[in-house]
């Protein structure tokens, strides 16, 4: 009897959608000069279900922090959040001036051409969380957004 509620369940875990499919788009990291020990990383997110990022993290970086700017009282802030919310179906940017990873306590300076590994935590609205690998290119310090789009 034992096996077939085991069986049972074993059968309806794997029967239970594991989570939402997260597309990652144009991700890049900006380049910083000797002694900088910050650096954010940008992406475009689209999940195809309600889901977050949650987290993220970087072998070349102490501490990585998911970050937004917002205004208070004329003022331009960043702070850590504890999640960016995903709707399901729509792109999600983290971009410069808005929400965005940030790679702190960085262990050299990033210079462009070099690939910087990025994994990012997103959790499905069941709860469950994956891991998303990415391989994000170092773009040239003045990039504000997609490729060729230089300030």
């Amino acid at each position: 009897m034992k096996q077939y509620i085991a069986a049972a369940v074993s059968l309806f875990v794997l029967s239970q959608p594991v989570w939402a499919d997260v597309k990652v788009d144009d991700p890049w990291v900006r380049a910083t000069v000797p002694h900088q020990k910050v650096t954010g990383a940008f992406m475009r997110l689209t999940s195809s279900e309600d889901a977050k990022l949650v987290a993220a993290g970087s072998p070349v970086a102490g501490t990585v922090e998911i970050h937004e700017m917002a205004m208070e009282k004329d003022v331009m802030k960043m702070r850590p959040v504890a999640a960016v919310p995903l709707p399901g179906g729509q792109a999600v940017e983290l971009k410069p001036g808005a929400h965005h990873v940030m790679l702190l306590d960085l262990r050299k300076p990033l210079q462009p051409g070099d690939t910087v590994p990025l994994v990012l935590t997103v959790e499905g609205r069941n709860g469950k969380r994956e891991t998303i690998e990415v391989q994000a290119p170092v773009r040239p310090l003045g990039t504000m957004g997609g490729a060729g789009h230089e300030r």
